[in-house]
């Protein structure tokens, strides 16, 4: 059962006009071409002494030396396709327009793609390559091209939008990350991202530590999308419901409480906006490492419970957020 179209959608607040928008590389790009080539050189110089994520790992990925991420010179893509998987305010009607880029600088143990992150599915990929997928997606109807895992690769990312304009590239560019960015890569990207959709998983540095091998993650984290509102700000939608521009944080809620809801949910509230669209995810299940050692993980080796969500939603209504994805729209059917 899909319920009823959420009331903010009506809010004028929250609207922007489809007909008057343009993309925020966009604006970028007619304004200033130079700058787009200002930051794609800074990119690559990053890569020589690898610092594009907060792994910080000092190899030369220039010349396909591999740190964490174990991704060199070039990006790796493992697949992109119209998504009916996401938001109903990213996927529309006709799709996100996802591609899911291999590898990864965290190590979850439980990841549900792990085919990607841990073994890396796919295929090396050129600047070129990437623009060209971009403007598929874009000729199969996508209403936005959502890069997916992007977090060690800003500098590819970078290098494949000037050409994907010149083809004629002309939709929102969603940049749907695990939260573990560098300050500067998402510097590099502002102006040109026009919604940043983190995934907070957790707030205790031992736990996040045991479950994702970074103890660093969740200050990291609340760093990342501090920048990301910073950019962008609360979500706004168009006429037909589609996000134009703005910050989504998704939560994966865990089993027993892992994850640390009741606490992020309150620092969005405080140190964000209480106005933050939010996505509580309840799709949770042992997967990865858990499954294949599962009496190192007994904490996380099901799936959530019914009361477990109902619980997290609850802390995050009395943290004082209002703005939930909800399923309003059925798949391939328009408003």
């Amino acid at each position: 059962m899909f319920s009823s179209r959420p009331e903010y959608l009506a809010e004028p607040r929250w609207r922007l006009s489809r007909k008057k928008f343009v993309p925020a590389y966009l604006k970028l790009y007619e304004t200033d071409r130079a700058v787009f080539r200002e930051r794609i050189d800074e990119g690559l110089k990053v890569l020589e002494d690898c610092t594009v994520c907060p792994r910080d790992c000092h190899v030369n990925r220039m010349n396909d030396e591999h740190g964490k991420c174990r991704t060199g010179r070039l990006a790796w893509v493992g697949s992109y396709f119209p998504h009916f998987g996401e938001e109903d305010c990213l996927r529309g009607w006709n799709g996100s327009g996802t591609i899911f880029f291999s590898f990864c600088n965290l190590k979850c143990v439980f990841c549900q793609n792990h085919e990607l992150s841990w073994d890396g599915a796919g295929r090396q990929v050129t600047a070129e390559e990437i623009s060209d997928m971009m403007l598929e997606l874009q000729r199969k109807g996508c209403h936005n091209i959502n890069f997916v895992t992007p977090e060690h690769v800003v500098p590819q990312v970078l290098e494949a939008i000037p050409p994907a304009i010149e083809k004629g590239l002309k939709l929102p560019i969603v940049y749907n990350t695990s939260a573990y960015d560098s300050i500067h890569s998402l510097k590099l990207m502002e102006g040109i991202v026009d919604i940043y959709m983190p995934d907070f998983k957790f707030w205790d540095p031992g736990l996040s530590k045991f479950y994702m091998t970074e103890s660093t993650y969740p200050e990291v984290a609340r760093q990342a999308v501090k920048e990301m509102y910073r950019q962008v700000g609360d979500l706004k939608f168009d006429e037909d419901g589609l996000a134009l521009r703005g910050l989504i944080v998704r939560h994966l809620v865990m089993p027993n409480r892992v994850a640390g809801a009741e606490e992020i949910f309150r620092f969005l509230a405080d140190e964000i906006s209480p106005d933050t669209y939010v996505t509580l995810m309840d799709q949770y299940f042992p997967d990865a490492q858990v499954t294949r050692k599962p009496g190192r993980y007994p904490e996380i080796s099901r799936k959530i419970t019914g009361s477990e969500f109902r619980e997290a939603r609850a802390a995050a209504h009395k943290a004082g957020l209002h703005r939930f994805d909800t399923r309003w729209r059925g798949h391939g059917i328009g408003i």
